[in-house]
């Protein structure tokens, strides 16, 4: 391969019991470039990443790091190959300063004694200049916004001497604003030698901010082309092996009465209350979306409205049914009333890892007759519906029997949303349902959302990406620090209107009645 890639891939295979994940992939990151890889949910390009990173060892194959073969055993060879990882999910202590979480796990030596840390802080400072990375040294992290915690998750691996850097997904929780200061950062580091594997699924990111991409499917790489040739449309279709439709047909749908009411709802949260005050209805064949950058209460909107958390002050009606913090209602009670829930975190809310598919595909409905005879549960219906469900939202492998937790996050997700969506609820609760899965999959989503609509089924929908926001819903909530700081109907709202009221620089003019 060759001798300018700061990366090299030799025929890499990585087998998990019956599921090949990787297949002889061979592939060469150029030296300080931005290098895309895109892909399903189960393509492989996440577990090719966590091979070089440490996380996993591939059964054959080897790397490369700068023309040298590395053996990559674990986090720590790859930190000592020069080789850094952003997570998705930030690995910071909020309690610790900026100085403290970049200097953690790297002291130096068991005192951190005065003079130590003051070198410390003039390299942090040196690198932020250096690359365009402003921060508070003495600031506590769990105070900052998303995108400076991004900041220091960044420096972090420069502090520890990285030159390659890798992204898992860097701008699904940030802001349109926020996304397009990280990309000039990252444009910054690539001009200064820095090499950048960025994975997202954001197709417009990779063709805004790449200069190769790689297409990954069934654990092989389909295709490597300069950014510049090509297409989200051609991108899409290699992705999912099959012409996908990007364009989102949404037909006209006459709401009918209201299905949820919710009026001055306040719900509290550690330190202050995490929804303050919001009102707002949800009639019967109609989206309403809720935007904003993930933490705002959104999460707890939607607990709330699943009977997950208690009212704490207002109320809300669903139907002629009022919950209030007198009234409660558990999460049993809400599903009978005809509630459905995607909670936005699948791994804590609406998951078991350790159950089967089939289980996981019942969970939360398990006590349903259908499900369940005399003495023992239906194993054979159950089987045969966790396996229908698979078909309808091409969950993969199609195995009832696997593990859960053997699934990838994507498949995982597929499964969650198709087990609440065949329900047929009056009131379904959508939080983040695309997270996490692959393109072709989004297609099938959407089209089942919108397929509900038109069955006069009311629908929350709660996302961070701003794209489905606007693609499907038919009145926009902005929600900031638990509060809607405006709205607009869909086909008003832009991604730059939605950014500022997002990050609550909204105004009264940018508001449209609800």
């Amino acid at each position: 391969m060759s001798a300018a890639a700061a990366i090299e891939f030799e025929a890499i295979s990585k087998r998990f019991g019956a599921v090949q994940a990787n297949r002889a992939v061979s592939l060469a990151i150029a030296r300080g470039s931005i290098h895309g890889i895109i892909g399903e949910n189960g393509a492989g390009k996440s577990t090719l990443m966590s091979i070089l990173y440490g996380f996993y060892q591939a059964d054959s194959g080897v790397i490369k790091v700068n023309g040298q073969l590395q053996d990559i055993r674990r986090p720590a060879d790859a930190m000592a190959a020069g080789i850094g990882m952003v997570h998705q999910h930030f690995m910071l202590v909020d309690e610790l300063t900026v100085l403290e979480n970049v200097m953690l796990g790297a002291e130096g030596g068991v005192l951190l004694d005065r003079a130590r840390r003051s070198r410390a802080e003039q390299t942090l400072a040196s690198l932020s200049a250096q690359h365009g990375l402003a921060v508070a040294p003495h600031a506590r992290v769990g105070g900052l916004p998303v995108g400076v915690q991004q900041r220091v998750e960044i420096l972090k691996a420069l502090y520890r001497g990285a030159r390659i850097l890798i992204l898992d997904e860097p701008s699904g929780v940030l802001t349109p604003q926020e996304a397009d200061a990280l990309f000039a950062v990252l444009s910054s580091l690539r001009r200064q030698g820095v090499t950048i594997l960025l994975i997202t699924h954001k197709l417009r990111e990779v063709l805004a901010v790449t200069d190769t991409v790689s297409v990954m499917r069934q654990g092989e790489v389909a295709a490597t082309l300069p950014t510049a040739q090509a297409n989200a449309q051609m991108l899409a279709d290699r992705m999912v092996g099959r012409p996908v439709a990007l364009a989102l047909h949404k037909p006209i749908v006459s709401a009918g009465a209201p299905v949820l009411q919710v009026d001055g709802l306040v719900v509290a949260g550690a330190a202050k209350n995490a929804v303050d005050g919001i009102t707002f209805a949800v009639r019967s064949g109609e989206i309403v979306g809720i935007a904003g950058v993930a933490g705002n209460g959104q999460s707890e909107l939607l607990e709330t409205l699943a009977g997950m958390r208690p009212v704490t002050g207002g109320c809300f009606r669903l139907g002629d049914v009022a919950v209030t913090p007198e009234q409660p209602k558990t999460a049993t009670q809400m599903r009978a009333l005809g509630v459905a829930h995607v909670p936005e975190d699948r791994q804590k809310r609406g998951l078991v890892g350790a159950f089967s598919a089939a289980e996981s595909a019942v969970l939360g409905y398990h006590d349903d007759k259908r499900w369940n005879g005399f003495l023992r549960m239906h194993r054979g219906d159950i089987h045969a519906h966790c396996e229908a469900l698979m078909h309808d939202l091409e969950v993969r492998p199609t195995d009832p029997q696997l593990a859960t937790h053997g699934f990838s996050g994507g498949n995982q997700q597929k499964l969650l949303v198709a087990r609440e969506l065949a329900r047929e609820p009056r009131l379904l609760l959508a939080g983040q349902p695309t997270r996490g899965v692959d393109i072709g999959a989004i297609e099938l989503i959407h089209a089942r959302l919108l397929a509900m609509r038109a069955r006069g089924v009311a629908i929350v929908l709660v996302s961070v990406e701003l794209d489905e926001i606007r693609a499907l819903a038919d009145r926009i909530f902005v929600m900031s620090e638990g509060r809607f700081t405006g709205s607009l109907r869909g086909g008003e709202a832009d991604e730059h209107r939605l950014g500022l009221m997002m990050a609550d620089a909204s105004t009264a003019t940018l508001q449209s009645s609800p």
